[in-house]
């Protein structure tokens, strides 16, 4: 059964396979989680988003039609659940913890995490259009018509999103580089 493309698989799941669905979540419950890790500014909403998006998908799989492939659709899917838990978790409390400060000398694989942690934090302060592009393109390599075609917008919006929010994030990353710590206040961005 594992050979079944993702197409057949949907089409499988519509109208009532089970194991089809649970192969097909299964197949990609790690890109969804991804996208969802990459939107959102914290891990656990990242889980819920994830979670919302797995149970859309599963609900949602007899709207799906197939003009586009299946995964278009489910990073659709992903990225509205991803955007709906960052607007529910914007109107809850939230503590802040600050990230220490980078260390010189640290070893290759110190260093590694560190500047993970420095895009994941940069990310972060980027407006939803212009992270979500960034994180679908550079960090999930869709191309731009994917793109276009899970966020609605035309494909020349994606390209001027994508590069907005790139220079912003090069922006961002600069300042913290630099020492600043809150270079969004100090730069607008948009």
């Amino acid at each position: 059964m594992g050979d079944r493309s993702d197409d057949e698989l949907a089409r499988a799941a519509a109208s009532g396979d089970a194991q089809a669905l649970d192969e097909l979540l299964a197949r990609h419950v790690d890109r969804v989680h991804g996208v969802c890790a990459r939107v959102l500014r914290d891990p656990q909403d990242a889980l819920d988003a994830t979670q919302n998006a797995l149970i859309a998908i599963a609900r949602g799989i007899d709207r799906f039609d197939g003009r586009a492939a299946f995964t278009t659709w489910m990073y659709r899917v992903a990225t509205n659940a991803a955007l709906d838990e960052g607007r529910r978790s914007s109107r809850r409390p939230t503590p802040v913890d600050e990230l220490p400060n980078a260390v010189d000398g640290r070893s290759g694989t110190e260093a590694t995490v560190s500047a993970s942690i420095d895009v994941h934090a940069a990310l972060a302060q980027l407006p939803d259009e212009f992270r979500v592009a960034v994180v679908l393109r550079d960090l999930e390599d869709l191309d731009y018509a994917e793109i276009a075609a899970i966020l609605d917008i035309p494909p020349g919006t994606v390209r001027s999103r994508i590069a907005r929010g790139r220079t912003a994030l090069a922006a961002i990353l600069t300042d913290r580089s630099a020492g600043n710590s809150d270079p969004v206040t100090e730069r607008p961005i948009g």
